[in-house]
């Protein structure tokens, strides 16, 4: 009966969660302007799609803003988790906080700050404003992704590799990095989700003549949402949704590899 009861209740909550991306998925494929009525079938949302320079510009916006600060937020953020992991226990708490802070932090407490900060320096709000600010906010996501994996790491093996010869940047390209990029992989994918999403600190960031996906529909709300970013948005659900299983894939593990680490670092 509780195996019942528990099945019945993650059935409600999956409903819950992909009922609206069901209702969209939908939507993009109804011949229909209005959401209240079934048009029939049709692929001419899509066609309009590719047609609309504007959308696709938004689109190539925020794709190249969440590309470009995921890459250096994950960068950063990866050199920032190495220092914070080596620190003393004090001072690796009082970073852990700082860390903490814009995580916490309410999102247009920070979006207002930055803009601040960029008035007082004198910057012209564009597309670098809003990449510095995504850089910004994706940085914690990152350092809290790759931190748990420093910590299952055995300090002897970086000590070993050394031991054996191997310089401090080859010891780390050979022993610490393969142990942490599966940490800096789900980094960089939670700081390029973030900023794919954010619509409040860009809001507070942009300049004229720049929108990203979530400002312009936030333009578009009072015209009313064209059909066509019904079909923008299923295509970047699939998307999203085949990477994710593409990375969650476990590959098989290869018992039989040619060498070990030592032969590597004497080599």
């Amino acid at each position: 009966m509780n195996k019942i009861l528990h099945k019945i209740y993650l059935f409600l909550i999956l409903l819950f969660l992909y009922a609206p991306i069901a209702t969209l998925v939908v939507l993009s494929f109804n011949a229909s302007k209005t959401r209240a009525k079934w048009g029939g079938f049709t692929f001419k949302w899509y066609q309009a799609l590719f047609q609309n320079e504007v959308i696709l510009e938004a689109f190539y916006t925020t794709l190249l803003i969440a590309l470009l600060s995921a890459l250096f937020a994950t960068i950063i953020g990866t050199i920032a988790a190495i220092a914070m992991n080596g620190m003393k226990k004090g001072s690796k708490a009082a970073f852990m906080a700082v860390t903490n802070i814009p995580m916490l932090n309410a999102e247009i407490v920070t979006g207002i700050s930055l803009m601040l900060l960029f008035i007082s320096f004198g910057m012209r709000f564009g597309f670098s404003t809003v990449l510095f600010a995504h850089i910004t906010f994706n940085i914690p996501y990152v350092i809290l992704s790759v931190l748990p994996r420093l910590k299952q790491m055995n300090p002897s093996t970086f000590e070993a590799a050394l031991d054996l010869g191997a310089s401090p940047v080859y010891a780390f390209f050979k022993v610490i990095l393969p142990d942490i990029f599966p940490g800096i992989i789900s980094g960089f994918l939670m700081a390029f989700t973030m900023s794919l999403d954010d619509f409040i600190i860009t809001h507070f960031t942009k300049g004229p003549g720049l929108d990203t996906l979530s400002t312009k529909i936030y333009t578009e709300l009072k015209k009313g949402i064209k059909p066509e970013m019904y079909s923008l948005s299923t295509l970047i659900f699939i998307t999203v949704l085949i990477l994710l299983l593409l990375v969650n894939k476990t590959p098989k593990d290869k018992k039989n590899k040619k060498g070990s680490l030592q032969e590597e670092i004497i080599l």
